[in-house]
């Protein structure tokens, strides 16, 4: 607590939760995506990341961000925690003995990553008030999140190869935010910059 002129006021003593969130979802959409420009199979381990590193790490972070005040981390991060945990049990539900019945045809796949495109298109405005990195970031998801709806609802593998180059760059520039906000934090420095706003 601080005195300010005779008034008694709250310091924020905790630590930004933004690097969780853009790590978690940078790892995962790198990995996701080294599946689907071909270089492995759909595997537990993209499983094991899509539940806790990008849906529980970026949930956390999404929660840290609402006690910060910080509407746009907030939605973001908690939003796309639970899409990586539903995306995960769109895969897994259909095989189960419950769930048999339930696999998801590619229209309708089409459809989920339409609409979370358009999502991304909403915060990707909000970016423009924020550092370009950022601005980078959602706007290779926006672009992501149409190629892999253009490649369910066409069939096209060549545009699904094309959406994992885009998916990889728009990770890759998540863990970069993270690590700079990470390194400038701890050395009081721009040592990573992250262009202006």
């Amino acid at each position: 607590m601080e005195r300010n002129d005779g008034v008694l006021t709250l310091k924020d003593t905790t630590a930004n939760p933004a690097p969780l969130g853009l790590l978690g979802f940078g790892l995962t959409t790198i990995l996701l995506n080294l599946h689907n420009v071909g270089f492995y199979g759909l595997n537990a381990m993209i499983i094991g990341m899509g539940i806790f590193v990008g849906g529980l790490a970026q949930v956390i972070a999404g929660v840290m961000e609402f006690k910060k005040n910080n509407t746009f981390g907030a939605t973001a991060f908690t939003a796309y925690g639970f899409f990586w945990i539903s995306l995960v049990m769109i895969w897994l539900l259909p095989r189960t003995e419950m769930g048999a019945e339930l696999k998801p045809t590619a229209e309708s796949m089409g459809w989920f990553l339409l609409v979370w495109g358009v999502f991304s298109a909403f915060m990707f405005v909000g970016t423009l008030k924020m550092n370009r990195v950022m601005q980078i970031v959602f706007g290779s998801l926006v672009a992501l999140f149409a190629l892999l709806a253009i490649a369910d609802f066409s069939g096209n593998e060549a545009v699904k190869t094309l959406a994992g180059a885009d998916g990889i760059l728009c990770g890759a520039m998540a863990l970069y935010a993270s690590v700079a906000q990470i390194l400038n934090e701890v050395y009081g420095k721009t040592v990573l910059p992250l262009g202006a706003k």
